[in-house]
């Protein structure tokens, strides 16, 4: 019984180890949100001025502000940062793990102009598994609040 024991604790110890060391390819997660389909899985989410899963505003600031306001928005989030990507250019993937698995979700986001001000396409997608619970929803949800 205890060496049961022992193995599943190195099992469970080896699966996580899987999910915070494994090597993350910003060629596959830098991706473009606008050419981005929706995922398969219900594991992602996808914010668009329109056909996404959710609209996105029309903020009356400069693309490059709005940009640096995302980027601030997306690195006061916990356990989030920047991957690929740099606010100068509009486009930026973001990191976000979950607390206690440390599990990956990846946030593309590009600025668009858009006519009185910026817009944005956000896709939001888990690495791993089936699904994601909502917290890509929640957390695009939570940066527009933000984001006034």
């Amino acid at each position: 019984m205890r060496t049961i024991l022992i193995l599943a604790l190195v099992l469970l110890a080896a699966a996580q180890a899987w999910v915070r060391l494994s090597p993350n390819d910003p060629a596959r997660w830098q991706v473009d949100p606008v050419a981005a389909g929706r995922p398969g899985l219900p594991n992602g989410y996808l914010l668009r001025p329109t056909g996404g899963d959710a609209a996105a505003p029309v903020y009356p600031v400069s693309p490059a502000d709005l940009a640096r306001r995302i980027d601030a928005v997306a690195r006061a989030w916990p356990r989030t940062r920047l991957f690929a990507g740099d606010p100068a250019t509009g486009e930026m993937t973001y990191v976000t793990r979950s607390l206690l698995w440390g599990f990956p979700d990846f946030t593309s986001v590009k600025v668009l102009p858009a006519p009185g001000g910026a817009t944005f396409v956000a896709f939001a997608r888990a690495r791993f598994g089936r699904s994601d619970l909502g917290v890509n929803r929640a957390r695009l949800e939570a940066w527009l609040k933000a984001l006034g």
